[in-house]
Order: C-alpha cells, then sequence, then structure tokens
C-alpha cells in the first residue's frame, strides 16, 4: 500500500485533495476567494478568480481510478447543489459578479505518492 493507504481517513482524504486542487489552482494563477463556502447544508469546495472569471469548484480525490474517474461523482444532485450554493452567495456578494461558472478538479493519490490533479474548467452550465 502507497503513502495514501487505507489509513487516511475519508474526510482527511477530502481535505487533502482540496489542499492539493488548491495549490494546483494557485500555480495557474488563481486566487482563492474561498474555502468550504456553505449554505445552510450545502457546500462548495473552493471558490476562485482569475481575472473577470469567478469559478465554483468541487474537488474530487481518490486514491486510485479503480472504481471510475473521481470526476464521475460529481453527479446531477451534487451539481444542482453546488449551483443553489453559488447563487446564495452571489445574492449576498453583488461585486463577485463577473463571468461566473462552475469548475470540477480531480485529484488521484496513487501508489508510492504519486499525485495526479486534473482541472475540468466550466464543468457544467446550468446558470
Amino acid at each position: 500500500m502507497g503513502v495514501f493507504g487505507k489509513g487516511v481517513e475519508r474526510d482527511a482524504l477530502g481535505r487533502l485533495g482540496e489542499e492539493l486542487a488548491a495549490r494546483h489552482l494557485a500555480r495557474k494563477g488563481w486566487a482563492i476567494v474561498e474555502r468550504n463556502l456553505r449554505s445552510g447544508r450545502r457546500e462548495v469546495d473552493l471558490l476562485v478568480r482569475r481575472g473577470d472569471v469567478l469559478a465554483f469548484v468541487e474537488v474530487k480525490t481518490r486514491r486510485s481510478r479503480d472504481f471510475g474517474h473521481p470526476l464521475e461523482a460529481v453527479h446531477h444532485r451534487k451539481r444542482m447543489e453546488v449551483t443553489r450554493v453559488a447563487r446564495d452567495w452571489l445574492s449576498t456578494h453583488p461585486q463577485g459578479r463577473g463571468i461566473v461558472r462552475f469548475d470540477a478538479v480531480a485529484v488521484v493519490l496513487g501508489p508510492a505518492g504519486t499525485v495526479t490533479v486534473e482541472h475540468v474548467e466550466d464543468a457544467w452550465g446550468i446558470w
């Protein structure tokens, strides 16, 4: 078992994935506006900005691709949840407008500590 074996709890795995995604996006010129935005019980992992683009980002982290690609877990219900949080945030932050989109990031923590980060821009549009 690699560095990221079964001993890593699910929540810790998710937090690690979100941190790795945030670092990846920052290296690509994105500014982290907020992390773990909440609206009631709903949550969005990251809110990032680059220029006029504001992206609400869902991050999915897995230990492998044995059971499919991590982004397959961004199902319709999750997309709707992210969209609702975005609408709530934008209603209370009107200065935050610009180009608004929904991105997704897949993080795979493989054997021997390998890390793969895949950023999908404009992953879905329900605006």
